[in-house]
């Protein structure tokens, strides 16, 4: 067998490496062997085909990165060549297809994809029941790596399921009310992602203006990651069209970007509260609200005096996934994007939040900054921030990183008392003021995740200051 070139760890949501280092032909096929593998021990626990939980059909899908088509290609020969069912997509596509498929067929679903990471990144997400696969089933897989020699076929089985994912999408949005009530264009930045081309088959032609929709494998030079930084000629844009709302979607089309009529970028933690706010008071949603602890705290605001339950999970959807599939929550977000409710899949999907979005305004009559307003006077201002920083080494263990650091605390951050520790991932301070603070240590890089949200903008800075202040002695 050829000598291995990395360890393959899928973290919150699957594996990710640079080409030609870590993302090579031979590991792809290592992790479709691992694959095959883990799925032979399973019908051999479950022989009857009515018991075996992966009886269907393995769909393979690739989004728009540089060789992503030939790395798919490749896994569906590696499954094929162990007597798999599996077959190829025929065209780059959005992840939350590979999703759909794997809930209809009842099968085990790969997407050759690194999401928002740079140009030189690639990745594979495993999904399954219509979701991101569990961490159990990811370690499952993991652990038949290099069990055997991977062994391939000559040819690969290929499908178009374009029309079938427009349907769906179809069946989930109110189409109608968007077309008819949508008075001002709308611009939407594919960002040269998977998602290109999607949005015109929703919108009439005068109502949508795309950017950035070409193939090119190096996105323009940005990372496709649906972010402030990013989102520059998005935001030049919609003020220069005069546009109700500009949309942005991620490299494989699952999260979403916010910008508002005056060009000015909605962060998550006012999107999902707008998305919350408008599911309960339009589509009369009752249940639990469940969102992940990066999350920001104007949501937990609006649910609760919806008469909601609330509650926070560890960062990576996945987690929010299995609150939605169990039918144990009705909405769920997460701060880089992500977004999923009742009545469509356990799993975000960047297009149907899109559609959602417009109807909102659509149906409303609000522009975007005039929603946040009426929400912003009722439950609070919100000014959240994002920073990461580099450590000498990684941190190998988070709950006793955020034990130590819990240890150190003052009483008071900024003149405010603090109400609460958080330790579901990180240390999450949450303050008298409403304010709140997270250091979240990642758990594969030498790499400090912090996060912050405030009513103003010098004081969310101030907490993060603070964060980057603290770390080091901690990990002393």
């Amino acid at each position: 067998m050829e000598a291995k070139t990395t360890d393959i760890k899928f973290g919150t949501d699957g594996w990710r490496g640079l080409m030609a280092r870590d993302f090579t032909f031979e590991n792809v096929r290592r992790v479709a062997q691992a694959v095959a593998d883990y799925l032979r021990e399973e019908s051999l626990k479950a022989p009857n085909r009515n018991k075996n939980p992966w009886s269907g059909p393995m769909v393979v899908g690739y989004d728009r990165r540089f060789q992503s088509e030939s790395f798919a290609r490749e896994i569906v020969k590696v499954l094929q060549g162990n007597k798999l069912n599996a077959f190829l997509l025929s065209e780059p596509v959005p992840t939350p297809v590979v999703s759909l498929l794997t809930h209809r067929t009842k099968g085990l679903g790969l997407m050759v994809t690194a999401s928002h990471n740079p140009p030189a990144y690639n990745g594979i997400k495993i999904k399954c029941a219509g979701s991101s696969a569990s961490e159990s089933l990811t370690r499952a897989i993991e652990a038949c790596l290099d069990r055997s020699r991977p062994t391939r076929s000559t040819e690969t089985k290929e499908k178009s399921v374009r029309k079938e994912y427009l349907q769906f999408l179809r069946s989930k949005v109110a189409s109608q009310a968007i077309r008819s009530k949508l008075k001002r264009p709308v611009v939407v930045d594919y960002l040269y992602g998977s998602g290109a081309g999607l949005m015109e088959e929703f919108l009439p032609p005068s109502k949508i203006i795309a950017i950035h929709s070409e193939h090119d494998p190096l996105f323009g030079g940005l990372n496709p990651e649906p972010v402030a930084e990013n989102l520059k000629e998005l935001c030049a844009r919609v003020k220069q069209e005069k546009a109700l709302i500009g949309i942005a979607l991620d490299g494989d089309a699952d999260r979403v970007g916010v910008v508002d009529e005056t060009g000015a970028y909605l962060t998550p933690c006012q999107v999902f509260p707008l998305i919350v706010n408008y599911l309960v008071k339009h589509k009369k949603f009752k249940g639990k609200v469940v969102q992940t602890v990066s999350l920001g705290a104007i949501s937990e605001r609006v649910a609760k005096a919806c008469g909601m339950a609330f509650e926070e999970v560890p960062v990576g959807f996945k987690f929010v996934a299995e609150r939605l599939a169990s039918g144990e929550a009705v909405v769920g977000g997460e701060e880089s994007g992500g977004y999923a409710w009742k009545g469509g899949l356990p799993e975000r999907d960047g297009l149907m939040t899109a559609l959602l979005l417009i109807e909102m305004v659509a149906v409303t009559g609000r522009t975007p900054s005039q929603l946040w307003k009426e929400l912003e006077t009722q439950h609070g201002a919100s000014y959240f921030k994002r920073s990461d920083f580099k450590l000498h080494k990684p941190v190998p263990d988070k709950a006793v990183f955020a034990a130590k650091l819990a240890k150190r605390l003052p009483k008071k951050l900024l003149g405010s008392d603090i109400q609460s520790l958080v330790q579901i991932d990180g240390l999450k301070i949450v303050l008298a003021d409403g304010s709140w603070l997270l250091m979240r240590p990642s758990g594969t890089e030498p790499l400090m995740r912090t996060y912050a949200e405030s009513n103003a903008p010098k004081r969310t800075v101030e907490l993060l200051d603070l964060a980057k202040k603290w770390v080091a002695p901690a990990l002393s």
